[in-house]
């Protein structure tokens, strides 16, 4: 039986695909540039320099472009977790933002599969998720098949994600975002980004004191 190949695209195919991309504005633009929805992020930093208050902030700018799913598989549905979404008023997200209690993979597969599936998802964190590279491109795939955003969070240990799994990611997603100090600073396949975005802005003139 013959092997069916992938089809192969002129220029005229690749110049006439249609995307997705994202209309950011603000913060946010100047930071990501014009990302397709279908992107890929991983947050990373050292633990209490404001990453995961740097996720939160990011997936209240995405419910503004779809449903937002957050899987805290590190502190699940806890009394931190409960105080981010409180300073960050995600009160306003309404169901646009689902918080999921430390959904394993598989039933994350599962949700993400569905039709109506949340149209980007971010994992708090890499390090909490007990998978396989293996299965990591398999949420990849499905979630660029579906033409879905996908965040991860990671620990880090110095300036680099903790972990083989967590680095593997590093060098196959689009960004690669930095905090230190309360500070969100990018990296990646930017389309007119680049600008470091601050996170807390009091802690982080303290941190790396500066006058504000």
């Amino acid at each position: 039986m013959t092997k069916k190949i992938n089809r192969a695209y002129s220029v005229s195919n690749v110049l006439t695909k249609k995307f997705n991309p994202l209309d950011f504005s603000g913060d946010w633009l100047e930071t990501l540039g014009i990302p397709d929805k279908a992107f890929s992020a991983i947050i990373f930093g050292g633990s209490g320099h404001g990453k995961t208050e740097g996720a939160i902030k990011l997936a209240k700018y995405l419910t503004n472009f779809g449903k937002v799913a957050y899987n805290s598989l590190e502190q699940g549905l806890s009394s931190t977790i409960q105080k981010a979404l409180i300073r960050n008023h995600m009160v306003v997200c309404g169901n646009s933002f689902v918080l999921l209690d430390r959904e394993p993979f598989e039933d994350l597969l599962i949700r993400m599969s569905k039709p109506k599936s949340p149209d980007f998802l971010f994992i708090d964190s890499v390090q909490y998720t007990r998978i396989t590279k293996s299965q990591y491109y398999q949420l990849k795939e499905l979630m660029l098949k579906k033409g879905k955003g996908i965040i991860w969070v990671s620990q880090a240990k110095g300036k680099e994600p903790k972990g083989a799994l967590a680095d593997d990611i590093r060098y196959d997603v689009d960004f690669k975002l930095w905090v230190e100090g309360f500070k969100l600073f990018p990296e990646g396949r930017l389309n007119g980004g680049g600008k470091t975005f601050v996170i807390f802005p009091e802690r982080a003139a303290k941190y790396w004191k500066e006058i504000i």
